[in-house]
């Protein structure tokens, strides 16, 4: 297939749960040849294993079925296929009902589905438990003539470099050509994060409805980030960038086929809502998956206080004294007092602060009504103006995750065609053993504080001058900063060391904090190991999926030169 056309490949799904008519739009608002929809995350497993428990022929997205009542009459018209992991635990039951709504609509359409990485039963306790298996599947089930491509757990970027390789007809080994479209991928999986949403700099666009990205994948492996013509929001260095670092670790991007080298990706404007993505050169797959386990890990309760006018403190005190007896015999119980009270407030609800306790236990008995109910009791003898957000409620139940890593030539990757026919997907040959990850030069090798460099400087937000992503991976966190002048990042590589961002973010003491420098992006990437706890699923914190971390670093403030600072009637880079 030398000399193909660029693949057009676009998203309508980041997560389950996202915008309905994404699909539609996706399919109506200009010329595709592949729509993905990426409908899994930790939690969903959760969710999908505990809908399995209940009702075995189910454990797949139920919203990617009705999003096809329409759309693949839509597609089939358009000439476009359809590659989603929307099969989660059950890809071939999924399959199956997309064969039957097919009939039933009139649309002569062949599926196929990628399966193998459903590793249950795997460990006592565990509910779901699935290894991350790459594009190869997908890229069997399309060379075999398949419309529709659905799959359980693959890595996110799969949906993409699958489709990529079928189009291109790439070998295994095209590594650095694979490594783009995992790139891309990686920009696309989360739908309109790309486009302006969840955007650090959201004050300068129009990003009230952002519409979904898609790539133009040439045969080289690089990529153009655009979005259809009169779609919502924004795509820009500054929208690529803030995905490219989201959930991301060191500068080798690991996954089944390729590793993605991000410390090598370059971004440059290509026009209007275009971003060309170049130089991604990627390196041998490690010989393991990753492997994601999600377990019950407990019952959890909350109840939320509200305390009003003066002396919050002392009645914050009074309360938790008060129920001291009753927490005695609970395994876990965390108290947070949030200060959103203003001195002689205009109005009862800015002159509150809110006070949160949040329970856990192996025994539903010991967190549940009983518990609760006895907060409520208090509320005719404790501090004045007493009561709650809501009233008394049940236990819930609440998930662990935790990951692991497995040979792959140990995972049956399967991709069953239209035909039915079992094709085995071979396991990629055993790579060389990983070199270590780039240290990061110049001053901050030694971890110390950064120091400003000469010259007038103001003691402003952060977020006056940098960028920020975060988000979660299992127990851990990620923050991705960056900033869009060389001069800028000189100073952000000198100052916002691993020492600097803990006295800023004073919830990271004490945890194992990594740095990794991305000087192509101009960014820097932080990992914060075990700062969520067991993951999303055990409701940790107040952000149990640390998607506010970086506005959090933003809104601290630094002394920063004021020439890098930009105009005052400025809204961000």
């Amino acid at each position: 297939m030398t000399g193909r056309r660029p693949l057009s490949i676009g998203n309508a799904s980041g997560f389950y749960g996202d915008r309905f008519s994404a699909f539609e739009e996706m399919l109506t608002g200009g010329p595709l040849d592949v729509l993905t929809g990426d409908y899994l995350a930790e939690l969903t497993m959760l969710i999908l294993g505990r809908d399995r428990l209940k009702t075995p022929d189910l454990g797949y997205a139920k919203t990617f079925l009705r999003q096809l009542e329409e759309g693949l009459g839509l597609a089939h018209e358009r000439g476009v296929r359809i590659v989603a992991n929307a099969g989660g635990l059950n890809p071939a039951g999924l399959a199956g009902a997309i064969r039957a709504l097919a009939a039933k609509v009139g649309v002569p359409v062949s599926v196929a589905h990628v399966e193998g990485d459903d590793l249950m039963p795997f460990a006592e306790g565990a509910l779901t438990a699935n290894a991350y298996l790459g594009g190869a599947g997908i890229t069997a089930c399309l060379r075999a003539g398949a419309d529709v491509v659905v799959t359980g757990r693959v890595t996110d970027a799969a949906l993409v470099s699958g489709p990529a390789a079928w189009w291109f007809d790439w070998a295994p080994d095209d590594y650095d050509r694979l490594a783009g479209a995992v790139v891309a991928g990686h920009v696309l999986e989360c739908g309109t994060q790309a486009t302006g949403g969840n955007y650090a700099f959201f004050t300068a666009h129009d990003v009230r409805r952002p519409g979904f990205p898609l790539a133009e994948i040439s045969e080289d492996g690089s990529s153009v980030i655009t979005k259809h013509p009169g779609a919502g929001g924004v795509v820009s260095t500054g929208t690529v960038t803030a995905q490219l670092l989201y959930e991301t670790q060191g500068p080798r991007y690991l996954g089944p086929d390729v590793i993605a080298r991000l410390d090598t990706v370059r971004l440059a404007s290509a026009g209007p809502d275009r971003v060309a993505i170049t130089g991604v050169m990627g390196e041998a797959p490690p010989p393991t998956l990753k492997v994601g386990v999600t377990r019950i890990g407990g019952w959890r309760n909350e109840v939320v206080f509200v305390l009003t006018g003066l002396d919050i403190e002392a009645k914050a005190a009074l309360v938790r004294a008060q129920l001291a007896d009753a927490l005695s015999q609970v395994a876990t119980a965390d108290w947070t007092l949030a200060r959103t009270d203003h001195e002689d407030a205009p109005t009862e609800e800015t002159a509150s602060a809110l006070l949160r306790l949040v329970v856990r236990d192996p025994s539903a008995d010991r967190v549940g009504r009983v518990l609760t109910s006895e907060a409520i009791e208090l509320a005719l003898a404790s501090y004045p103006g007493f009561h709650v957000t809501t009233p008394p409620g049940p236990a819930q139940p609440y998930g662990v995750f935790t990951s692991s890593t497995i040979p792959a030539t140990s995972v049956p990757h399967v991709a069953v065609l239209p035909d039915g026919t079992r094709h085995p997907v071979p396991a990629r040959p055993p790579a060389p053993p990983l070199a270590s990850d780039p240290q990061p030069a110049g001053p901050d090798a030694s971890g110390g504080v950064g120091e400003s460099p000469a010259g007038p400087t103001v003691r402003v937000p952060l977020g006056r001058l940098i960028g920020a992503r975060s988000g979660d991976k299992g127990g851990d966190a990620n923050i991705g900063v960056w900033v869009e002048s060389d001069e800028a990042w000189a100073w952000l590589d000198r100052t916002l060391t691993v020492e600097t961002l803990q006295a800023l973010l004073p919830e990271t003491a004490g945890l194992p904090v990594t740095r990794h420098a991305l000087p192509n992006l101009r960014a820097l990437n932080f990992t914060i190991a075990g700062i969520l706890g067991a993951g999303v699923a055990s409701a940790h914190r107040f952000d149990p999926q640390a998607k506010a971390l970086g506005e959090w670093l933003r809104a601290r403030h630094l002394d920063i030169p004021t020439h890098l600072l930009p105009a005052p009637e400025g809204t961000g880079p």
